[in-house]
């Protein structure tokens, strides 16, 4: 049977594809990797979407005007983005939810630990699963046919035209195709050969994925093998610190350990390497897990004293707890002398101000290397507490190239009929770096446009909906 629009990826840009592909009248096939037990991707880990707003809207307090996101993602990848394709992301982040709340996705307001977020992101109720499995019911309900345990293996090609996908032996035609199956971050061989060997050590061996173990990049890499047009460095990812006792997949949110800009973060060595105080965390905490994974064996530690508790949202682990300093050395296994001596630097160099995590404060160090600019406060109150830190990987950044349509290009000319949303392409505008919530805003900007696109393509007698429509 040969279906109007074939959906590659279970996740969130998949499903609203899927969900924009029939309801412009296309029909529609869905393939996901993985059972439907586990079906959903990352996006059943997320909780939130970044959201551009010019007034309070339900759940969004205030505004976050499209210039001031613009600016948070411009300092978050330091440039590295194509602005055309993120402003797209942005307009539509502020007009989806109606149509988000048509296909079942509830929002609520943020709970405590994530009131700083109200201005900014719109929290899912029930999280992402809640919205995958919302996104799956409304997909049955329109009759779009999906199939679980259904890793495709290649793409059959046209001088850049999609033909058919394989699945071993079985071929499966369609007039056009979007690839939204996500990046490579459960490769490890992959993650090898983008971080190579340093000092004799292999960082990815250290890496831990915070998400699905079914995104092996096996079609991105065909397809840029075919000649499609790739975007991105192999060695960027959204990448975060996360406790080391956490599982090597599907650890999902509560694995993060979000203390770090309320304390310090020492290496193995007992020592300090970054400005913990640099942004907010909803900007910076991303940019920890590659901190991390440059450190000798690929472990951090944070430490925080008891005025830290109660302002950073608790880790499903305990963290190790002490009476003294010498005590938290010891439990964490780090040199006792090494570490009081980098406390004792630390405390020293704070320069008392007033104190408040909600804005960047005047609380910081003077005369230390490194600086901590914000929100630095000695740690000196009993009982202190360690958290052991690896890197964990949500999406890598290497991907295919697309232009507004979503298209997926070829020598720089985009394909008729192939199309990609998602993480296989958020790398056009996530080049480095990230913050809360634009994985979810870049994946239904461009699921949906890739969607309405293929529909177009695929269906001439279909709804004749432009794919900006659905911005």
């Amino acid at each position: 049977m040969k279906h109007d629009v074939l959906v590659i990826g279970g996740g969130n840009a998949a499903l609203c594809a899927a969900l924009m592909a029939r309801e412009a009248g296309a029909s529609v096939l869905l393939l996901e990797a993985a059972p439907r037990a586990w079906r959903g991707g990352n996006s059943a880990h997320t909780r939130n979407l970044r959201c551009m707003h010019d007034a309070p809207q339900d759940v969004l307090v205030e505004a976050y005007p499209e210039e001031e996101f613009w600016q948070d993602l411009l300092k978050v990848t330091s440039g590295v983005t194509d602005e055309r394709l993120a402003r797209i992301a942005i307009r539509a982040s502020s007009i989806c939810r109606g149509w988000m709340r048509r296909h079942g996705v509830n929002f609520q307001p943020p709970l405590s630990g994530t009131l700083h977020l109200a201005r900014t992101n719109a929290f899912f109720m029930g999280g992402g699963k809640a919205l995958v499995n919302a996104y799956y019911r409304s997909a049955e309900d329109l009759g779009v046919r999906i199939r679980y345990d259904a890793p495709v293996d290649s793409l059959e090609l046209d001088d850049g035209r999609f033909v058919a996908a394989r699945i071993g032996a079985e071929r499966i035609e369609a007039r056009a195709c979007v690839v939204a199956a996500g990046g490579f971050e459960s490769n490890r061989a992959w993650l090898r050969e983008a971080w190579g060997e340093v000092n004799g050590e292999w960082p990815a061996d250290n890496f831990l994925i915070r998400g699905t173990r079914f995104n092996q990049g096996v079609l991105l890499r065909q397809l840029i093998g075919a000649g499609a047009d790739a975007v991105g460095d192999p060695a960027q990812a959204h990448m975060v610190a996360i406790d080391a006792r956490a599982p090597l997949y599907d650890g999902g949110i509560c694995t993060r350990v979000d203390c770090v800009s309320l304390g310090i973060v020492l290496n193995r060595n007992a020592e300090r390497f970054y400005d913990e105080g640099e942004d907010f965390w909803p900007k910076r905490y991303a940019i920890w897990g590659r901190l991390v994974a440059r450190q000798p064996g690929q472990i951090g530690y944070s430490i925080i004293d008891s005025k830290a508790v109660g302002r950073f949202m608790p880790p499903v682990f305990p963290g190790v707890k002490a009476k003294t300093l010498g005590e938290l050395a010891r439990g964490l296994g780090l040199d006792e002398a090494a570490m009081l001596r980098t406390v004792a630097d630390f405390n020293a160099a704070c320069r008392a101000g007033s104190f408040d995590h909600a804005v960047l404060d005047d609380c910081r160090t003077e005369g230390l290397t490194p600086p901590k600019t914000h929100w630095a406060r000695p740690i000196d109150t009993a009982p202190y507490y360690g958290y052991a830190l690896r890197p964990g990987v949500t999406f890598t950044y290497l991907g295919l190239k697309v232009d507004e349509r979503a298209a997926v290009h070829f020598g720089g000319k985009p394909s008729r009929n192939l199309f990609a949303a998602g993480e296989v392409m958020a790398g056009n505008i996530l080049g480095k770096g990230y913050t809360a919530g634009v994985g979810m805003s870049i994946g239904t900007a461009f699921g949906r446009i890739a969607g309405s696109a293929a529909a177009l393509v695929a269906a001439p007698r279909a709804r004749q909906a432009s794919p900006h429509a659905a911005v």
